[in-house]
């Protein structure tokens, strides 16, 4: 369990320094917990190498004095030093003569570090074991406390790797003698010491010089849409949508599309961490662009930028951005900025975008241009003129924002991008081997991306790599190897040859365009994409085109694509929440939501002005959108139209036709008598607590454990639980209501006290009606993420089964909580809901045999 050390843990450290005359950072006390390591060489009176591990919001250190080896015979004596602040890990320079530790300090090593079992347990009895995921260091090592010794003057402990396939019998310092340059930097000690600026922190210079200029904080002054408030602790990033142009009137900027890592800088004192879209801690990744924001005048900002690695021309370009962060070479990347979202006690959220760059131009340095940190400048109007010369000059393409609108996470239809090449992720799902030169690597992968619940096929790309990169991919795919196809169809020429793998990893490819049958023509592959989720990957549509002559397609009101009429209509009256809200809190969940509503028929809950006014259901949707896909499907006597999505666009639409509630069948529009779920609803009388709620669903879990079927758990956005199983299509609607019943009418006969498989509310008192009635032809339960129309807009939340504790609340989803949870939350509980490898087949042994 995560814990947070006290303040007083860092207090020896502080004594020790005088930050007046020292670039160490003061540092304080993370609140967010984390596993980064490093070890930094430190020539001092006696050269050592300073090992550290972060454990409880702090760097817990140990001075090696004969540094690291690799012969697990060794062992180094490693003294225990007092903790350091998280912000000490980007540190590399000069501590001046004089002052403590005085003299050069190398970043050596870094990376992650992974313990093995009780980590305070061990860390107390002096014998922690771990695995650390390093650039120089791999693999199983082990600090071990030494008993005292009489004239013992320290807390001696021993470092010793450990026998694994990264240990070297015999090593002894060569390690040590073959490593001599810094992994942020690549410069040597010498080089470090003589690097510009490593002598200017000494307030009693004794060169005669004068300390540089100290630059002031930015004040944020009076504008509108700012107010006071505290660092948030994640910020959902703003997401643009792909058009087919730009749009060319006023109102717009215009900016130069950067080709590399999304990630939200935050300072909170001297903690600075790097996250990632989805919140990834990838500060150890960037160090030297962290050490860079650690220069800045203020003590808290969050900064919105780009991570990339640009050429002589300015071009950003992803397979450099891999090569660097492969090799190590951080001091080769550079932080594209292009927002400022806080500022010392301020949330600039709501203010302009042009006042927020205005503050983020006057934030960075002069020279933001060149250096590690660079501002992202921008043109007002013109956005088809810079598209054009962005195609000339070969760029990737251009986004453009409007100018006044404030900082929303999500896809709003404020951010669009017009890409002059084609690119997008997709997932791997197979590889081919290399002949000839590439011969014992990968000559080309099977790509695709995920829709209806299934791994669509895309095609093969074998150009865009490395010698090296075809290596090392070949190295991370081996061990994924799976017997069956994780795509839903290949064609049969394009299976020879092929291993298939578990589809995990996610790659970005270049390409010219789509074939009319879903295949890429042209592709190259650009890198792994190790911020992006495999279950988030679909294909990527162009919404409708943004032109002058279109102008309330790109007016304030449009969401995905999407113009929203009546966007201040009072849809939860209770809550202040207006259409233009429930818009983009959908396309904000879009990319989880539309993997679990695509090729589905739906029933929808429409409440056209709002909850105040009337509402009703509608399966058979007549109104609308045109461009809404349809299917025809026989009922009775009669052939209707049910209405079903493919994309966020698609997911809008229904919003702005008055739609709250989603509701999808169990099956597919391209067989909707095969169904490809089963579901089991349970709803509790009122006077049940939601812990007997929990209990239930959980003993229906261990049944269907016992058969073989892998569940998925979601709260209704009401006081019940859904547990869902994906099954394999074959069975018809009969059969799997019938075991829906089986397992009802076992719960109700086990323990009748709880459960009740009748619909009469008059014997529901006290008990749980297991409702097995979802699971038939045209019947529907509500979607996941749907927001449920009834006061506070709660939400229908996927869960993960060990959040279902006693302190659980379902309450706290709601459409404006959600966004940020998603966000924040490091796993989806349902990523593996759409796996063709987590769909079971109805048990053939009877139901009460899983008791």
């Amino acid at each position: 369990m995560a814990r947070q050390s006290s303040p007083a843990s860092l207090a020896r450290y502080k004594e020790k320094r005088h930050f007046d005359r020292t670039p160490e950072p003061a540092g304080a006390v993370a609140r967010q917990a984390g596993h980064s390591y490093l070890i930094q060489k430190h020539a001092a009176t006696r050269l050592h190498y300073d090992f550290r591990l972060e454990l409880d919001g702090v760097l817990k250190s140990w001075a090696v004095t004969k540094g690291p080896s690799l012969d697990p015979t060794v062992r180094r004596l490693a003294v225990h030093v007092e903790d350091h602040p998280l912000a000490y890990g980007a540190f590399e320079g000069v501590i001046p003569k004089g002052q403590y530790g005085g003299g050069t300090v190398m970043l050596w090593d870094r990376g992650d570090w992974e313990p093995l079992g009780d980590v305070h347990q061990d860390y107390a009895a002096g014998k922690l074991k771990f695995v650390l995921h390093g650039e120089r260091l791999k693999g199983a090592w082990m600090l071990v406390r030494m008993h005292p010794r009489p004239g013992d003057r320290g807390d001696n402990w021993l470092l010793i790797k450990e026998r694994d396939e990264f240990a070297v019998p015999g090593d002894g310092d060569e390690l040590l003698a073959d490593e001599t340059t810094s992994v942020a930097s690549g410069n040597s000690m010498a080089e470090i010491a003589d690097a510009p600026g490593t002598k200017t922190w000494n307030s009693n210079r004794a060169d005669g010089k004068p300390e540089p200029p100290k630059r002031r904080r930015v004040a944020v002054g009076k504008v509108a849409g700012v107010k006071k408030a505290a660092l948030p602790t994640f910020i959902e990033p703003e997401l643009a949508t792909l058009v087919q142009r730009p749009p060319d009137g006023a109102g717009w900027l215009h900016e130069i599309k950067i080709d590399g890592y999304r990630v939200l800088c935050r300072r909170d004192g001297d903690g600075i961490r790097l996250l990632t879209r989805t919140g990834q801690d990838w500060t150890g990744k960037f160090a030297a662009v962290a050490a860079a924001l650690g220069a800045l005048p203020a003590r808290q900002f969050a900064i919105d930028g780009e991570i990339a690695v640009l050429d002589a021309e300015g071009r950003s370009n992803f397979g450099a951005l891999q090569a660097a962060l492969s090799d190590g070479h951080d001091d080769r990347l550079s932080l594209i900025a292009f927002d400022l979202l806080y500022l010392d006690g301020h949330d600039l959220r709501g203010a302009p975008l042009l006042a927020r760059k205005k503050l983020l131009r006057k934030l960075l340095p002069a020279t933001a241009e060149t250096a590690t940190l660079r501002y992202s400048d921008h043109v007002e109007g013109a956005g088809v003129a810079l598209f054009a010369a962005a195609s000339d000059k070969g760029l990737e393409g251009i986004v453009s924002k409007r100018a006044t609108a404030p900082y929303r996470g999500g896809r709003t239809g404020d951010w669009l991008k017009a890409k002059c090449i084609a690119r997008q992720e997709f997932v791997i799902g197979g590889f081919t081997e290399g002949e000839k030169a590439r011969a014992g690597a990968i000559g080309a992968l099977l790509i695709g991306y995920y829709e209806g619940g299934a791994l669509r096929y895309a095609g093969r790309v074998g150009t865009g790599f490395t010698a090296k990169l075809a290596s090392d991919l070949r190295t991370r795919l081996t061990p994924m190897k799976i017997a069956r196809m994780p795509f839903d169809a290949v064609p049969a020429a394009m299976r020879r040859g092929v291993t298939w793998v578990r589809p995990e990893l996610v790659g970005e490819v270049a390409f010219s365009n789509w074939t009319e049958d879903g295949v890429l023509r042209h592709p190259s592959f650009q890198g792994l994409r190790e911020d992006k989720q495999a279950a988030s990957i679909g294909r990527e549509r162009v919404a409708a085109p943004t032109t002058p002559t279109r102008a309330a397609a790109s007016g304030p009101n449009q969401v995905a694509g999407v113009t929203i009429s009546h966007p201040d209509r009072p849809i939860f009256p209770d809550s202040g929440i207006v259409k233009l809200d429930l818009a983009r809190y959908y396309a904000s969940v879009a990319a989880f939501m539309v993997p679990e509503l695509l090729n589905r028929p739906l029933s929808l809950l429409r409440c056209p002005e709002g909850l105040a006014g009337e509402c009703f259901f509608q399966k058979h949707f007549a109104t609308g959108v045109k461009a809404l896909a349809r299917v025809k499907i026989t009922e009775a006597k009669a052939t209707h139209e049910y209405v079903y999505i493919r994309d966020a666009k698609d997911l809008v639409s229904l919003i702005q036709e008055g739609v709250v509630e989603i509701h999808p069948w169990g099956a597919r529009a391209d067989d909707p008598d095969k169904p490809d779920r089963v579901i089991f609803d349970f709803d509790p009388a009122p006077d049940v607590p939601f812990a007997k709620v929990i209990a239930a669903a959980r003993l229906v879990r261990k049944m269907l454990d016992g058969l073989g079927m892998t569940s998925f758990v979601k709260t209704t956005g009401g006081k019940g639980l859904h547990v869902v199983v994906p099954l394999r299509r074959g069975p018809d609607w009969p059969a799997v209501k019938e075991f829906a019943h089986a397992v009802a009418l076992t719960l109700g006969e086990n323990q009748p006290d709880d459960f009740i498989a009748t619909m009469k509310k008059s014997e529901r008192t006290g008990k749980i009606f297991v409702d097995y009635l979802r699971n038939d032809r045209g019947s529907t339960a509500v979607a996941a993420y749907s927001v449920r129309a009834r006061p506070g807009a709660p939400v229908a939340m996927p869960v993960a089964w060990d959040d279902l504790t006693p302190k659980f609340r379902p309450d706290r989803f709601n459409l404006k909580t959600v966004p940020g949870l998603l966000a924040r939350r490091r796993i989806d509980p349902w990523r593996d809901i759409n796996d063709a490898k987590a769909a079971s087949s109805l048990p053939r042994q009877r139901v009460g045999a899983a008791e």
